[in-house]
């Protein structure tokens, strides 16, 4: 076995994703330099020189261990981690939610980082990755244009600039009386869709909604453009009434099976996962309020009238890679193995999935410093659900790489028939079991309630 301290790591980038994976190594004993731009310089969208800033909400969303959140949030306080632990400690009421007051959780985990774990903190921007030794990149969606540059020659892509992610709804929702399975002219699998038929009356009901929906304003430091192929919906409802008709809600190629007749628009819907428990709306990115969205969807599209949304529709800057292709096993670069990746910037999306990903790849560092295996978490868990997204594990063959938040789309499938009331419990029950048959495997030690991780 290796002697970890002497393997100096480096961690780019100290937001929530960064400091997890940064803390989690120093407390294995690892020595960590923590690279972080600030306070030499921002990102248009931070205001402090403090680590782990949260730039949007100060909300972790849902606390309640039934929900897919939840139950990460639950899952990194047994393992110990440093975002959890800091969040419990800076709570704010927030009904269900746990939200923080965001100086003090910022302020703590910053302490806690120096000195409580000895982290090393080097500010400057990091414009180029380090020629040698182990290197994590946490950059978030706001990675540097001077960074982005050399990740680049290194991904052998370029990243993608602007999230365009699609609602996302639990299959059990859907109203099967309605909706069909057909592709358009029977192209690929033939029944590979699902699609939801409209009547010309319905179809333009629905533009005129959309258009007269209340939006999401974008951010100071995103210009709002956007690529042909992935326009939010209500830019195209804007361009004209039959806009809509003609791209991703085109009819051509498809029949409604109960009418024998062309549907005049349809809204397809795309398989999420391998077990068909959850669908993507095809080209539905946009910019309306998830309210707004919840609204129009159900009311004007049918078979949507009772539809449970695992994920809402956004677009937003980001910056992220094609993890499934370029990211390994133990989420290390494939061409070039020293080189990590963690948080959004692989493509999972939000401030809890951001450290859970940072606290895997400090499992795998460790791991690849000691000479042992990396033990992924299992399928079952909120965290083996984010890994399987990250690893195309949970997604069809070719299904195209989006960020995305902790879904309960992304788990295994539950086994037999139950009450849809009842599956968020079962999911949650099962995670539960298997994390802590996971925990010794990983050389973790579960947390107790209430006790906290210094």
């Amino acid at each position: 076995m290796s002697d970890v301290k002497q393997q100096r790591v480096t961690v780019i980038g100290g937001g929530l994703a960064g400091t997890e994976c940064a803390y989690q190594l120093a407390r294995r004993g690892v020595p960590v330099v923590l690279r972080e731009m600030k306070p030499h310089k921002r990102s248009p969208a931070h205001k402090s020189d403090t680590l782990a800033e949260l730039v949007c909400s100060n909300s972790l969303r849902s606390d309640n261990p039934e929900s897919a959140i939840g139950l990460l949030h639950a899952e990194l306080r047994a393992l110990g981690s440093l975002v959890l632990s800091s969040a419990d400690l800076h709570r704010v009421p927030a009904g269900d939610a746990l939200a923080v007051e965001r100086e003090g959780f910022s302020r703590e985990i910053t302490t806690r980082l120096v000195s409580g774990a000895g982290v090393e903190i080097v500010g400057g921007e990091v414009e180029r990755l380090p020629e040698d030794g182990v290197v994590v990149v946490a950059t978030g969606p706001l990675t540097s244009e001077a960074l982005t540059a050399d990740l680049e020659r290194h991904v052998g892509t370029k990243l993608y600039f602007y999230d365009s992610i699609a609602p996302i709804l639990s299959g059990d929702s859907i109203d099967m009386d309605i909706a069909f399975r057909q592709s358009r002219y029977g192209k690929g699998g033939g029944d590979d869709y699902l699609n939801l038929p409209m009547t010309k009356d319905e179809y333009y009901r629905f533009v005129q909604e959309v258009k007269a929906g209340q939006k999401v304003v974008p951010h100071s430091f995103e210009e709002p453009k956007y690529f042909e192929g992935c326009l939010p919906i209500e830019v195209m409802a804007e361009r004209g009434d039959d806009t809509l008709a003609y791209g991703p809600m085109k009819p051509v190629g498809l029949k409604d099976p109960r009418t024998g007749q062309d549907p005049y628009a349809v809204v397809q819907l795309r398989m999420e996962d391998r077990a068909g428990t959850a669908w993507n709306m095809v080209g539905f990115q946009t910019r309306l309020t998830w309210g707004e969205q919840k609204r129009i969807f159900s009311t004007c599209i049918p078979g949507l009238q009772n539809a449970d949304f695992l994920r809402m529709g956004q677009i937003h800057r980001n910056t992220f890679i094609d993890s499934p292709r370029l990211l390994a096993e133990d989420l290390s670069l494939k061409t070039e193995r020293r080189v990590f990746f963690a948080g959004q910037v692989t493509g999972v999306e939000g401030y809890v999935e951001s450290a859970a990903c940072g606290y895997m790849v400090a499992l795998a560092v460790h791991a690849r410093l000691t000479g042992g295996a990396f033990v992924p978490p299992p399928a079952t868990t909120a965290l083996g659900s984010l890994y399987r997204h990250l690893t195309g594990e949970a997604h069809p063959p070719d299904h195209p790489h989006q960020p995305t938040n902790v879904i309960y789309g992304l788990f295994p499938p539950l086994s037999g028939r139950m009450k849809k009331a009842d599956k968020r419990a079962a999911y949650s029950a099962r995670a539960k079991q298997d994390l802590a048959a996971w925990l010794p495997l990983a050389g973790v030690v579960a947390q107790t309630e209430g006790q906290t991780s210094a």
